[in-house]
């Protein structure tokens, strides 16, 4: 089974208003197989979770069919899946409760190369702990992330290292296995930022190494919220705030309220989705893996393409030439502000935004201060016409 991006691009009603989505870093657009998953949930008999009515059944079958969906996209197990509002607030939920064992003289290490979703909850959990942050900065030139240099930084007081699988801007894909088990030797906790890894690639958490992950199905296609992965049983170790009568079982004592059961559902028809999209294999891992090799390698050809046009075009300053990377080009054209670009692009029905897009350590580290720059991202719908309007549209820019 083929990947054809004429086929998927018919699943998507936002494309039929003839824009071409660069903007899919910050969340990518929805196949209607994910919102009709949404709305039969929202509108079938539901209640709380439980085993008496159908409308309890239903609810409990929606949670437990999300738990395994994800584990079958990142191969992780199910009953360590724990849904929240978004990565950031399940990131502030796990260090308040991480820190909770930190005491002045520990140390957190950080990169300048995440988001900060995955830096700032860390170093405000330091800080109240009493323990150290210890930085570490990526090549300006490159855009890599070396494991000597997180390495460096690492002693045996060091009680967690946070760093991303995929840079938000750079498109920077670190060796995460090499840096967990730099991390593992000295004896801290790996939490890895795989919001923007998971779209384009095919993951696995154990081989990344990863103690805990977290990541937004609406950026693979599905609806907004969080989600953090980890074994049960290093889940079991942690204790957050939680209400008197709420369930102390993992993961449930880390959701905190009712769950959105409808977006839970469009999270399963996100993965059922992309599972589909080159694979007709028997289970569902094996189609995950399968179409996700296929939609790197679709999303590879474009980029290539990409880059190579951006590099012909006088007056663009590209940012960043990692050796592994996801589909993201981040760039400025001289003589234009950001936002000047941005809304020339727009105007072309092009949707290539400009910011710091949250990563404001590297967005800084590269010179480019809180503005930022102008960031192209593909999915798996963007085809090759898309890439030739972006690039006709920055040859217009540039003069």
């Amino acid at each position: 089974m083929s990947f054809d991006v004429d086929q998927v691009r018919r699943d998507f009603p936002a494309l039929s208003d003839g824009v071409a989505y660069f903007d899919s870093p910050g969340g990518s657009q929805v196949p209607r197989q994910v919102a009709e998953a949404v709305a039969r949930t929202m509108t079938a008999g539901l209640a709380n979770r439980g085993t008496v009515t159908a409308a309890e059944r239903r609810a409990e079958a929606v949670v437990v069919g999300a738990r395994q969906a994800v584990a079958d996209l990142l191969r992780c197990d199910a009953g360590g899946v724990v849904f929240a509002r978004s990565m950031t607030q399940v990131t502030y939920d796990v260090s308040r409760a991480l820190a909770q064992d930190w005491r002045a003289g520990d140390e957190v290490v950080v990169t300048r190369l995440d988001h900060d979703s995955n830096i700032r909850p860390w170093v405000q959990a330091a800080e109240r702990a009493g323990a150290t942050v210890r930085w570490v900065a990526f090549d300006r030139e490159s855009g890599e992330l070396s494991v000597d240099d997180v390495r460096a930084e690492l002693s045996d007081r060091t009680r967690l290292v946070a760093f991303t699988a995929a840079s938000n801007v750079l498109g920077t894909r670190p060796d995460v296995a090499a840096i967990a088990a730099a991390a593992h030797e000295a004896g801290a906790l790996v939490y890895v930022d795989g919001v923007h890894l998971i779209p384009h690639a095919p993951v696995d958490v154990a081989a990344l190494g990863a103690d805990l992950l977290a990541c937004s199905p609406y950026k693979f296609l599905g609806p907004h919220h969080g989600v953090l992965v980890a074994a049960p049983e290093l889940l079991e170790g942690l204790h957050p705030d939680k209400l008197v009568p709420s369930s102390d079982q993992v993961p449930e004592r880390f959701e905190l309220g009712t769950l959105p059961y409808e977006l839970l559902a469009g999270t399963t028809a996100a993965v059922d989705y992309l599972a589909g999209l080159a694979s007709d294999a028997g289970d569902r891992r094996t189609r995950v893996l399968e179409s996700m090799a296929a939609i790197e390698r679709h999303e590879e050809t474009l980029f290539a393409r990409l880059l190579d046009g951006l590099r012909s075009i006088t007056g663009v300053q590209l940012y960043g030439d990692p050796a592994r990377r996801t589909p993201t080009a981040y760039f400025t054209v001289a003589g234009r502000s950001n936002r000047e670009a941005a809304e020339q692009l727009a105007a072309a029905g092009v949707n290539a935004p400009a910011s710091h897009f949250y990563a404001i350590e590297a967005s800084r580290w590269l010179g480019l201060g809180d503005e930022g720059a102008v960031r192209a991202g593909l999915a798996p719908y963007t085809n090759a016409d898309d890439v030739e309007r972006l690039l006709a549209g920055v040859a217009e820019i540039a003069g």
